[in-house]
């Protein structure tokens, strides 16, 4: 389709900000609106921001006034910090969604919804398998936070793909954001100096570059292919190699210890380590992406440990300074020939 307008809601925040100027740059695309209750803090370029809040039915005459073909969701948030608390975060994300799709169900203009969703969905657990592929439903069902959110989310997409056929739905499960610009839970803990971990794990990890983010968003726009797909680079990291990366110190604490410290960093502001992202953190998980490959056609740019090197290759390392010091002296030491071995002498004696 060309001459296009679509609209992004969550644009306040830097990745819904990148994402809108990114399918404004789109030669398909003649419009992009970008919707949120608070003005971007970047340059938007040729995006024309609209005041709404998506918890309000009035999103539902943006839609009908500008004549929106598709929607990008980007509205679903990770921290109660950011909105205000848990109680505005899940009315943001739930109450949110449901007025969007309500706004969407009426809208006869529309033909395509894309979803930014999260591989947070499945879960972390003991009894996970090796890999999730989007059939499967996670081992424990959250009860709370953003996992149960976004469960909540993706069961209100599926309804409204049930009940509009006609509009062409994309839910991306999109792995662990990360970037030299993207401030998330996950990025605050690795941006910490020393880093807590949970005592005899190390689990697996997945991430996605940023600048894939944006491209996998717009690739589904244009893409046009209904579906399910979980998006990932390629490849895992293990937590210790993440950290070596880094040239950070780690510091094991026991699983009660690991969550009692981080309800004193969300209290100090440093990280927001969240139930979802302590189980994260202690069991890993892995998705696959054999899905997002034949059936979406796309390829991230970047691997997992690309995308994670490209990030840790903008903070300073804190640990490791023993062996920084070490390898320091040993480039100024002049080289040296090795002695020769002395030759071996035998001396003569008697058995005393």
């Amino acid at each position: 389709m060309s001459g296009r307008t679509v609209l992004v809601t969550g644009v306040s925040r830097d990745l819904g900000r990148t994402c809108a100027r990114s399918l404004a740059n789109d030669p398909s695309v003649e419009r992009v609106i970008g919707v949120d209750v608070m003005p971007p803090r970047g340059d938007i370029g040729d995006v024309q921001f609209v005041r709404a809040d998506i918890r309000n039915p009035v999103i539902a005459k943006v839609i009908a006034r500008e004549d929106v073909d598709t929607v990008v969701h980007m509205s679903v948030i990770a921290t109660p910090g950011s909105a205000g608390g848990r109680g505005t975060m899940k009315e943001l994300n739930v109450i949110g969604t449901m007025q969007l799709l309500a706004a969407c169900q009426k809208s006869e203009s529309l033909r395509q919804l894309v979803v930014k969703s999260t591989t947070t969905v499945y879960g972390a657990s003991n009894r996970d398998p090796a890999m999730f592929t989007e059939d499967l439903e996670p081992r424990r069902p959250a009860r709370n936070g953003y996992a149960k959110d976004v469960a909540e989310v993706e069961a209100y997409v599926r309804g409204f793909a049930r009940r509009r056929p006609d509009v062409t739905v994309t839910l991306l499960r999109c792995a662990n954001v990360i970037g030299p610009r993207v401030v998330s839970p996950v990025t605050s803990y690795f941006r910490l100096p020393v880093i807590p971990t949970v005592l005899g794990f190390d689990p697996r990890l997945q991430f996605l570059h940023e600048h894939d983010l944006n491209r996998v968003l717009r690739h589904a726009v244009n893409a046009g292919v209904h579906g399910t797909f979980n998006v990932a680079g390629d490849g895992v990291l293990m937590l210790s190699q993440a950290l070596r990366r880094l040239q950070r110190p780690g510091v094991p604490l026991p699983g009660f210890a690991f969550g009692g410290l981080g309800s004193a960093l969300r209290s100090a502001r440093f990280a927001d380590l969240s139930p979802e992202l302590v189980a994260f953190l202690t069991y890993g998980r892995g998705v696959d992406t054999t899905r997002m490959r034949a059936e979406l056609g796309f390829e991230p740019r970047y691997s997992t440990a690309e995308a994670f090197g490209e990030f840790a290759s903008t903070l300073p390392p804190t640990g490791g300074r023993t062996e920084r010091v070490l390898g320091a002296v040993a480039e100024r030491l002049p080289e040296v020939e090795p002695d020769r071995p002395p030759a071996l002498t035998v001396a003569g004696g008697t058995d005393g």
